[in-house]
């Protein structure tokens, strides 16, 4: 009789981070699924994040950055954003892991009695729903390869059991596991060389956890000369060719070549017995061509926003899915974007002129609250006074009807109930289900997250946006769909006030009627545009959101 064929067996990439973080993990994840995807095999990538939240919704921006916004509502690292961009998929909570979560299942498990009068200790009941969660997104995606990120850095008290869950797959599953760390060598301005100490520090930092890393991917200003290569390979019991380079490039989306030049997929996949075949980067090449080619023009824009300070220094990270958003439609468009970041409360104290200056878009972001309310609305009347191209985006959109309520409509108190819940014109507010969690301060359960379907009107400038670029989900309706984080929604009582002095409500949701995306003409304005969801969260480079092309080509011909 033929043997009877045996069970695909996954195998698992562990990631982890050396010296510093925001050294560039996730970019090095995303490009090692890439490379392994192109080459035909099924990736699943995860993260695990170290802090005791449960999701990264209610973590201010300045603190960790713009939380990415899933399609299934998961409110993640922006890693999961960086995956999504190089995978061109859709990732979801089976990617996003952190503490909280872990711990808050054991606990929870207890409570239930389902350890059967067992003590619960960190090991092994920790680092068992640490190992299930990778072994459920293994099953879900039947994943021929798992790559987890670990958060934070070697030697942290806070991830420690991610390490330990790392150990223990390695033991029991031998040439299923490797371990991968991205490590940084600096090159102090004073001495003039790198130093690979730092490195050797943290690799001596996972030996005594019972981890020999596979591989160092070094993130450096450079590539690795031989002597640094060497001295990686004696102190930290490791072949040179193990040793991989990862300088500074010109865009991030070059690091797939890079790696793929030092056959670290070729490596990856002979250490882990899997067949090497050819990644398939025709695409991804043409990609960097383009982003790297010399562009026509510049567009200087103005992101009017709250979050971009922390101390002394500006943070790019803190409207992350925006920056990149804007940057895919830049290639797109082929020009160059000159981006000015606004303090919205400068702008309330000073006004735009003084503060802008000349700009050929203005884009107000998400930035929910009171802090810099003013700013923002004075930003959204300066571009439709100006003529000046404008995108509103969740918050921005809102605004934008504020501050038409108060310039067209003449009505001077309008707001949003989130600012000002006296005013007499609430033209931004909570429906009835929302104040009723809100009473019972369940913030999370008051807000619309993750996708939501919309109905797009014929004949105005948002249908020709979808209709230009095929992105309806179906064209015969005007269905399409875009990611939502927000809790206050368009007031309806108003809608007949404002469509009678030629405001435009060009998308509404598909059940409860919500406006999705407001306009104005092109007689008005000729780019006036704002909607409720965020198709930053959308953008990948190898296709950039339509809203934000269209944003850009108005912005150009601002400039004519």
């Amino acid at each position: 009789m033929p043997l009877k064929e045996s069970k695909k067996k996954t195998k698992y990439i562990f990631v982890s981070g050396g010296v510093i973080s925001g050294i560039g993990k996730g970019n090095v994840v995303a490009s090692i699924g890439f490379l392994l995807k192109s080459a035909g095999y099924t990736v699943a990538p995860i993260k695990f994040e170290n802090y005791l939240n449960i999701d990264a919704g209610t973590i201010n921006p300045i603190e960790h950055g713009d939380p990415f916004l899933c399609e299934d509502g998961t409110e993640a690292d922006m890693d999961i954003g960086t995956y999504e961009k190089f995978l061109g998929e859709n990732m979801g909570k089976d990617n996003f892991v952190t503490m909280g979560q872990i711990y808050k299942a054991v606990i929870d498990r207890e409570r239930r009695f389902e350890y059967n009068g067992e003590d619960v200790e960190a090991i092994p009941h920790i680092t068992d729903e640490i190992i299930s969660r990778i072994e459920k997104i293994a099953r879900i995606k039947k994943a021929d390869v798992v790559i987890i990120e670990l958060g934070g850095t070697a030697g942290e008290y806070q991830n420690i059991f991610y390490y330990e869950a790392s150990r223990i797959m390695t033991l029991k599953n031998p040439g299923d596991v490797i371990h991968i760390h991205v490590s940084y060598v600096p090159t102090p301005a004073h001495l003039g060389e790198p130093k690979t100490k730092p490195t050797q520090l943290s690799v001596r930092m996972l030996n005594s956890l019972g981890i020999q890393p596979d591989f160092i991917v070094a993130r450096s200003e450079k590539f690795l000369d031989k002597r640094r290569i060497d001295r990686f390979a004696l102190f930290c019991n490791m072949h040179p060719d193990d040793i991989i380079s990862n300088p500074d490039l010109r865009t991030v989306y070059e690091i797939p070549s890079m790696l793929h030049k030092q056959e670290l997929d070729k490596k990856i996949l002979e250490k882990l017995y899997l067949p090497v075949k050819k990644p398939r980067l025709e695409k991804w090449d043409k990609l960097v061509e383009k982003i790297i080619a010399k562009k026509r023009n510049t567009i200087r824009l103005a992101i009017v926003g709250k979050y971009f300070g922390t101390g002394e220094y500006q943070l790019r990270d803190s409207y992350a899915a925006l920056f990149d958003a804007i940057s895919h439609a830049s290639w797109e468009v082929g020009v160059d974007v000159d981006t000015r970041w606004v303090d919205a409360e400068k702008v309330a104290k000073e006004g735009m002129d003084k503060v802008v200056g000349f700009v050929d878009g203005i884009i107000v972001p998400i930035g929910w609250g009171e802090r810099g309310f003013e700013g923002k609305v004075k930003a959204a009347s300066y571009a439709r006074e100006k003529k000046i191209p404008y995108l509103g985006l969740c918050y921005g959109m809102q605004i934008a009807c504020v501050a038409f309520a108060r310039d067209i409509l003449g009505w001077e108190d309008a707001n949003t109930s989130e600012v000002n819940p006296k005013s007499s014109h609430l033209v931004i507010d909570l429906m009835p289900k929302q104040t009723e969690f809100m009473e019972r301060r369940a913030y999370g359960g008051t807000m619309r997250l993750g996708k939501w379907d919309a109905i797009v009107r014929p004949g105005t400038r948002a249908w020709d946006i979808y209709s230009k670029h095929n992105a309806f989900n179906d064209k015969k309706t005007g269905l399409t769909s875009e990611r939502h984080r927000h809790r206050y929604e368009f007031n309806n009582k108003y809608t007949d006030d404002f469509e009678k002095a030629g405001f435009v409500f060009s998308a509404r949701s598909v059940v409860e009627n919500l406006v999705e995306i407001i306009e104005l003409p092109p007689s008005m304005h000729p780019f006036y545009f704002g909607t409720q969801g965020h198709p930053e969260y959308k953008s990948r480079p190898l296709a950039p959101h339509p809203i934000f092309i269209a944003f850009l080509e108005a912005c150009v011909k601002q400039q004519v």
